[in-house]
């Protein structure tokens, strides 16, 4: 799956002259189309074991399917997200949803590997910048005092999507055939796509701000953008980031296909274990970043002590669990392991919005973005696949968690030059008139 952490504006205008009722509406619709979206991505992991067996395929070949759409995301998010907000939003939005609804139809309709990958890098097309444009689409529609607080709900709506599309994926693909688990979750993203413009209109969600957000635009590109790369902490913290998600990632990826071969699970059955174990990811996410808010609120440096502890725990877990053979201790290892193993999420979006000129915030969070998908969610399902296929899934499954003390050692290395890092930044701009809270966002 793919993280969005966002910066809100810092103004108090969004929302102004927009109805309570109609901005609600509009948050219904734009968090249905984030649900289709993961739903979308999600349903293929449901199905790996059919497609394998079909297909003859290998877990590389599988692992690929999923790692392209990731991809495709951190490559993507960031110029998309520009086109998005240049030619409106809601447009743009309508379109994404369209383009992914669309390849997932493909997938139901594809013949061989080959036209499967094709349809699923067109799902990555599609999906690549629907997170950052359609929280910024949410936020334009409600009071400032409000905006955390719907930024972290509309994310969970991507734990939600992959939790219904593993769920229902493997229910559909159990009863009906793996072609109708895509072909589901097309249909539900097409409806979406056909009612999304036809109720939300760019005139009623964004009075007044074109003007504002083109001049804000022109301006960011002259502001210091070294700051995205001028320290060794923020550099630090973009690759430590990317390398945690390599293991909480692949777990999601592939846990629906190890139940299914060491546990004697039905692709239904594989499925909804599956789904309550990337639920407790989620909430995990959630819990980590209220407790590193509560914990650092007058120490922000700790949270990078704190992202180092959910690394460390996450690999003792996850280590601890594929350590042993199928039962119920094994998927309570694994439950926990994962509670935490996404964890770094709020501390690294935070350390980020320390470490970087908050006029640069937005692209600062794209960056980050590209450093997950591209060091963690892209090349975890498929390297993990390779290994699969020497080794077996379970002896796979027993190296991934190791990649988390990689992500420890660097956050380490991250804390070492935090403090100068951080006393560098004040002393070249004014202070970031944007509350830390405002700026993490956890999915």
């Amino acid at each position: 799956m793919a993280f969005h952490p966002i910066a809100a504006d810092d103004d108090d205008s969004g929302g102004v002259g927009v109805a309570r009722k109609y901005a609600w509406i509009v948050f219904a619709l734009t968090f249905g189309l984030l649900i289709s979206d993961y739903m979308s991505r999600q349903v293929l992991n449901a199905v790996f074991p059919l497609l394998k067996s079909e297909w003859a395929l290998s877990d590389g070949q599988l692992g690929l399917l999923s790692g392209v759409v990731a991809l495709m995301v951190g490559l993507l998010t960031f110029p998309l997200s520009l086109m998005a907000d240049r030619f409106g939003r809601v447009k743009s939005l309508a379109l994404m949803a369209l383009l992914w609804s669309l390849a997932t139809l493909g997938c139901a309709v594809a013949q061989d590997y080959q036209q499967m990958f094709i349809a699923r890098f067109m799902v990555g097309v599609g999906e690549a910048a629907y997170g950052s444009v359609g929280i910024a689409v949410v936020i334009s529609v409600f009071p400032k005092h409000m905006r955390a607080t719907l930024a972290s709900a509309f994310m969970a709506g991507g734990l939600f999507g992959a939790v219904l599309g593993m769920a229902l994926g493997g229910a559909i693909a159990a009863k009906l055939g793996w072609r109708w688990s895509f072909a589901g979750m097309a249909l539900f993203g097409l409806v979406l796509a056909v009612l999304y413009p036809l109720i939300v209109k760019e005139a009623r969600i964004a009075p007044q701000r074109a003007a504002q957000i083109a001049n804000k635009t022109v301006a960011a590109v002259k502001r210091p953008l070294r700051t995205l790369w001028s320290s060794h902490s923020v550099i630090a913290t973009y690759v430590g980031s990317g390398l945690q998600l390599f293991v909480g990632g692949t777990v999601m990826v592939w846990i629906p296909s190890y139940l299914n071969r060491y546990y004697d699970m039905h692709t239904d059955k594989a499925g909804g274990m599956a789904a309550l174990i990337v639920l407790c990811s989620g909430v995990g996410m959630i819990l980590c970043g209220m407790l590193s808010d509560r914990l650092c609120r007058h120490s922000p440096e700790h949270k990078v002590s704190l992202a180092i502890a959910f690394c460390l725990g996450s690999c003792l877990l996850l280590s601890a669990a594929f350590a042993l053979q199928a039962g119920p201790v094994q998927l309570l290892l694994i439950c926990l392991g994962m509670l935490i193993a996404t964890g770094t999420t709020g501390p690294s979006g935070a350390m980020v919005a320390n470490l970087t000129h908050y006029s640069v915030h937005g692209t600062a969070f794209a960056t980050l973005t590209l450093a997950n998908n591209l060091l963690g969610l892209a090349p975890g399902p498929f390297i993990t696949g390779r290994l699969s296929d020497l080794i077996g899934l379970h002896a796979a499954f027993q190296l991934v968690p190791l990649v988390s003390l990689a992500a420890a050692a660097v956050f380490f290395y991250a804390k070492c030059h935090y403090h100068r890092d951080i006393a560098r930044l004040q002393g070249q701009s004014v202070p970031d008139p944007v509350s830390e809270a405002g700026l993490e966002v956890r999915l």
